[in-house]
């Protein structure tokens, strides 16, 4: 390896530079150096307060509009996220309990008031399990215990729905009766 080193210095003798300057080089580079330091022309030294608040404002959007548009999704997961029958099931459930409050809301009268505000008060809280079943969904990952409370809980509405209206016809045939009996 020593001879490739060698043969290496051998083949670039006389390629070098070698040469030193002439005396007063050293001086003569200094002189140019200075000289070019006065020739510098000098910028107005204006301050200007608008470009760092402009930066500072551009931040604020930036921050704000990130904070709006990334804000995280609430995860909620109902029946019909897990599957298609899931969800016509849900569907299903749906559309019978809206029908059956609509019949309820058109039975509503002075007499039966109270039937229909107890069983609208018991509709909320069996909505508020729902909503705490669906939190228990995402957590269970899918636990079909779970899932076949959301489905008791609906039938438990429709249930609650049916049995209110039932009441309510029964009051109105005591009351049709008693009027009848009165005559």
């Amino acid at each position: 390896m020593n001879n490739n080193i060698d043969k290496l210095f051998k083949s670039l003798d006389h390629q070098f530079d070698v040469e030193t300057p002439n005396l007063g080089h050293q001086q003569r580079f200094l002189d140019k150096l200075n000289s070019s330091k006065t020739e510098t022309v000098v910028v107005s030294t204006k301050k200007t307060y608008w470009k760092p608040l402009l930066a500072v404002a551009a931040s604020i959007v930036l921050i704000v509009t990130l904070t709006f548009n990334l804000k995280p999704e609430q995860k909620t997961k109902d029946l019909a996220s897990i599957s298609p029958q899931l969800a016509e099931t849900q569907n299903f459930f749906s559309n019978t309990i809206a029908f059956e409050l609509n019949k309820l809301n058109t039975e509503k009268s002075p007499e039966t008031q109270k039937l229909v505000n107890d069983a609208l008060t018991r509709l909320e809280q069996l909505e508020t399990e729902y909503q705490n079943l669906k939190l228990n969904l995402i957590e269970s990952g899918e636990d079909q215990r779970v899932i076949y409370a959301m489905i008791t809980n609906f039938q438990n509405r429709i249930d609650l729905l049916q049995s209110t209206l039932l009441q309510i016809e029964e009051v109105k045939n005591l009351k049709q009766n008693s009027y009848e009996t009165t005559i």
